[in-house]
């Protein structure tokens, strides 16, 4: 996970928010002037009741007293309909603004590269998307509104203070200087233990993921108290950020409950001592507290807001941390296309190494040559660590080479729009992931613009059944409805492999990049899928990274990569002849082959 390269402040942090809010702006404004209003009418009672405590109530004149309380009723009954008028303008618009950030949240996380999802953990980006733009949207609703309204309502009933008395004024505003101090201390340290607390959130996220992803090996190996003695020491650290952030709180909403109340007893003090010298009548010095009272709530709510504002500004840097991240891997300003894909790919002085590789390594990928002719079956095989699952990535720019090129009919893939590029390149991973819906959308997630009920996706879903040799799927409650559960865990990791066999197979690219998609199959199994795989293959150019002598069998030719280097390339039988390290992989292969039949028997 990265952070920000610097620090913004607090407003300029939240207007990246601007372009969101724009297109509600109007209704936004609509919701803070209902709750400005809301705020007059309750500052325009103490003035009602000055009027009636030197008039009507000194004089006894008991129908006026009456209108008065009228008054007072209207007043109230018109702070009641601005509130529900604000919240009628602001909760619709602020769920559209979340739900624009949202869609652009997962659509960015969609177009990122492989490399940032390397990087991050899926917890926090799960975090950031539910939990950080939950809470910009309620801080757009409700905090932003009553922050501004109560610093206008503080800033105007401050100035009517001054009305009645300047001493009266002065004194509570000087008293009321420190509350500025805490604020400022206020936000410094709450805002580093916000973004402390929601980073530990996600990782909190991040570790309940993996726990229910990976419940049969914790229950397999007994290891679920060890789990759960790592969760709860995670618990505890995110609820010792929680309590610290309370305790800020806590500091604030102390003073702003103690500062005010100096004020209101030095003012009764004050004005006790004006009104008895007739500087202050009853009724000024009455409203006077009246209109201290009603500031009471604006003043308190500081605490909530700021802690609020500072808990929204650090979502939106989470946030943002995601929608500002680089994506190097894009569509070229002018791309090229391919109008009649023959499906020769080549590796051309390719280059490649991780973003955190260090300076002193090599490359991972050392300066790769090879060609693989249209319609032709190219079998990679190497030792553990030459490359092999990595060259595999870079035909569909899951990476980018570092160095060289990749070409597809002559054209640089990195010239190709993703789009276009994805649709001649399909590729299939040893680690099959499915996604929790049915069968039949699993399979033809890769054939867009086919309607998966139509005659149409029927046959070609039927023929990558079969090439997959996927029969089992007829038997499931549901057949290609049924739902496969999450990440297809409800599956062998055989079937799975079959399904993301057939995925590749529909999709009917011009090349199709295998990555050991077959190592969880039964030999028997893999013998039919092999066998359906030659028709396929006939017309289409395929790369497949191999782990057994029955896969290298399908290749019309081999390539040997070795530490990084393509060193050898030729048929099987050319191989077994000229290249010592060629035996020595076939070798390993064969002996994993007769250790996997002797447990298939055992069993």
């Amino acid at each position: 996970m990265t952070s920000s390269p610097q620090r913004l402040s607090t407003p300029r942090a939240l207007a990246r928010l601007i372009p969101f809010v724009k297109p509600v702006l109007p209704r936004l404004i609509g919701g803070c002037i209902a709750a400005f209003g809301a705020a007059m009418m309750s500052l325009l009672i103490p003035l009602v009741l000055e009027a009636v405590v030197d008039g009507p109530i000194a004089d006894g004149e008991i129908p006026l007293i009456v209108w008065a309380a009228v008054g007072v009723l209207v007043l109230g009954a018109l702070e009641a309909l601005f509130i529900y008028l604000r919240r009628a303008f602001v909760l619709t618009p602020a769920t559209g603004v979340e739900y624009e950030i949202r869609q652009q949240f997962y659509r960015r996380l969609q177009r990122l590269p492989v490399s940032f999802h390397d990087r991050w953990q899926s917890g926090q980006l799960l975090s950031r998307m539910m939990q950080d733009i939950n809470l910009i949207r309620r801080w757009l609703a409700f905090g932003a509104i009553l922050l501004l309204v109560n610093v206008l309502t503080i800033v105007i009933g401050a100035a009517f203070l001054f009305r009645w008395h300047w001493a009266l004024g002065t004194t509570f505003l000087v008293v009321s200087i420190p509350l500025w101090f805490f604020g400022y201390r206020f936000e410094h340290n709450y805002g580093v233990l916000a973004r402390q607390s929601q980073d530990q959130a996600g990782d909190l996220a991040t570790s309940v993921e993996e726990s229910v992803h990976g419940i049969r090996v914790l229950k397999a190996f007994g290891r679920g108290k060890h789990a759960l003695q790592k969760f709860r020491a995670q618990v505890e650290t995110l609820r010792g950020t929680e309590l610290r952030k309370a305790r800020e709180v806590g500091v604030l909403w102390f003073w702003l409950e103690v500062v005010p109340m100096i004020a209101f007893a030095l003012c009764l003090l004050i004005g006790i001592w004006l009104a008895s010298t007739d500087q202050l009548t009853v009724g000024e010095l009455f409203a006077f507290f009246a209109m201290a009272t009603a500031l009471r709530w604006p003043l308190e709510s500081l605490g909530f807001l700021f802690s609020f504002l500072i808990d929204a500004r650090t979502a939106t840097d989470r946030v943002f941390e995601v929608l500002d991240s680089e994506n190097a891997i894009v569509d070229p300003d002018n791309p090229k296309t391919i109008e009649n894909p023959r499906g020769e790919l080549a590796f051309r002085g390719v280059h490649f190494r991780y973003q955190d590789a260090g300076a002193t390594e090599r490359d991972l990928l050392d300066g790769v040559d090879l060609v693989l002719e249209p319609g032709e079956t190219m079998a990679l095989v190497g030792l553990t660590g030459s490359g092999k699952t990595t060259l595999t990535t870079l035909p569909a720019r899951l990476y980018d080479v570092t160095e060289g090129a990749v070409e597809l009919d002559g054209v640089d893939v990195r010239d190709l729009t993703l789009e276009e590029l994805r649709r001649h390149v399909a590729m299939a991973f040893e680690d099959a992931t499915l996604f929790s819906t049915s069968v039949r959308d699993n399979v033809l997630l890769g054939r867009d613009g086919l309607d998966p009920l139509s005659p149409e996706a029927d046959a070609v879903l039927a023929e990558a059944l079969e090439i997959a040799q996927a029969h089992f799927v007829y038997d499931l409650p549901d057949g290609a409805d049924t739902l496969v559960g999450e990440e297809g865990l409800s599956l062998s990791g055989g079937q799975r492999q079959r399904l993301a066999l057939a995925r590749a197979v529909a999709a009917r690219p011009r090349v199709l990049v295998l990555d050991d998609p077959l190592s969880a199959l039964d030999v028997d199994t893999e013998a039919l899928v092999e066998a359906a795989l030659r028709r396929v293959l006939a017309t289409t150019t395929a790369l497949i990274v191999a782990h057994r002598p029955s896969t290298v069998a399908l290749a019309d030719r081999v390539a040997v990569l070795e530490a990084g280097r393509i060193t050898a390339v030729g048929t099987h039988a050319e191989l077994l002849r000229t290249s010592e390290h060629y035996r020595h992989v076939i070798s390993s292969f064969e002996a994993e082959e007769r250790t996997q039949r002797e447990t298939e028997v055992n069993l």
